[in-house]
């Protein structure tokens, strides 16, 4: 019990000297992408201590702080979007160890973590770590007057003889929404390349690539089911005859996607004290439960992988289940997709398509 104590004590110490420290260095540079509304929270929090919010697209912020680099700038202190731009950062070692930088014991505390356990992306566990799960869209989207939604219990339900010829699917090899979504259909082992290659060999698939016009297809009644379209929730709350097979439906479960909720401790930081401040106190529970309010929308869902937070914020529906089954997708070795999009290739040619 002593022990115990006394190492409360001591991190508690350490996250004193971290914070004064910090006011000492008076600012911190964070590059954020997609969850920017929840800095006025981090402000308040410290007003001792400047932030500089730089925000953008993933990729505009990425190309900057790599630019600035190259030129001997070094003016970031931590960056936090989505996937793919960290893991550019990652791989060019513009990352130092995140773990190190985690300093309160309710952060260091995995029991307050979904499943027990912090979530890093990186192959080390220790540079990229993942603070949100979204529960994804199965991406199956139909027309109400032409299906039955309690016919799909499966994703292999889609290659049935009866939808040959009924299905509009947004190519995936252009760049867009869904590349987790893809990536889950690969590497889920009930899944897999076999089904990828019996839907674009056998199902004699529509491709498309106007999101607009596959959408407005599936409501016209020319295709029955649409796969990976856009603006469908739009489309049906316009009242037309469309809708989307919602999530812990199918039998091999669904994808769980960091979306923008990835966070890394950038190297050489002019500032590692602010840096480690404003980590800790975005992923602690106040961090957390401001980040949910700040940026949830009906169209726009996120939750936390804190799970000592309220999630009222949530619609049921697209609440993770205790009982969930889950496949994260935006893993580290899993980011290439050209292996994807070889495999479809082909599977177009042995149909004798492009």
């Amino acid at each position: 019990m002593f022990t115990a104590v006394a190492t409360d004590a001591a991190d508690q110490s350490g996250w004193e000297k971290t914070v004064q420290a910090a006011k000492k260095e008076g600012q911190v540079t964070v590059y954020i992408s997609g969850y920017e509304a929840v800095l006025p929270a981090f402000q308040k929090a410290y007003p001792d201590i400047k932030l500089m919010g730089i925000t953008g697209r993933g990729s505009q912020l990425g190309q900057r702080l790599m630019s600035e680099r190259r030129a001997e700038k070094y003016l970031a202190d931590v960056y936090s979007g989505g996937s793919t731009t960290i893991f550019t950062l990652y791989q060019t070692k513009a990352l130092d160890p995140l773990k190190p930088a985690l300093i309160l014991p309710e952060v260091v505390d995995q029991s307050k973590w979904w499943r027990g356990e912090h979530r890093y992306l990186d192959p080390e566990g220790n540079y990229i770590f993942a603070y949100t799960g979204n529960v994804g869209s199965a991406g199956i989207h139909y027309n109400t007057k032409l299906v039955n939604p309690k016919e799909f219990k499966s994703y292999w339900d889609l290659v049935q003889p009866k939808w040959k010829g009924k299905i509009v699917a947004r190519d995936m090899r252009e760049p867009g929404p869904g590349s987790g979504l893809t990536r889950f259909l690969w590497h889920n082992p009930e899944i897999g390349p076999d089904f990828i290659r019996r839907l674009y060999t056998e199902m004699d698939l529509t491709l498309g690539r106007d999101y607009r016009q596959t959408t407005d297809w599936l409501a016209r009644g020319k295709f029955a089911i649409c796969l990976f379209c856009g603006d469908v929730s739009n489309a049906k709350k316009q009242g037309l005859p469309v809708d989307s097979v919602g999530p812990h439906t199918l039998k091999e479960g669904d994808a769980l996607s960091v979306t923008f909720g990835t966070m890394g401790l950038v190297n050489r930081a002019p500032h590692p004290n602010a840096a480690r401040v404003f980590i800790n106190w975005l992923l602690s529970r106040e961090g957390q439960i401001a980040l949910q309010k700040a940026i949830n929308t009906p169209e726009d869902e996120l939750e936390s992988l804190r799970e000592d937070i309220p999630k009222d914020v949530i619609r049921q529906e697209s609440r993770r289940r205790k009982d969930g089954k889950y496949l994260i997708t935006d893993r580290v070795d899993w980011m290439d997709l050209r292996p994807i999009y070889d495999f479809i290739n082909k599977s177009l040619a042995d149909a004798g398509r492009k």
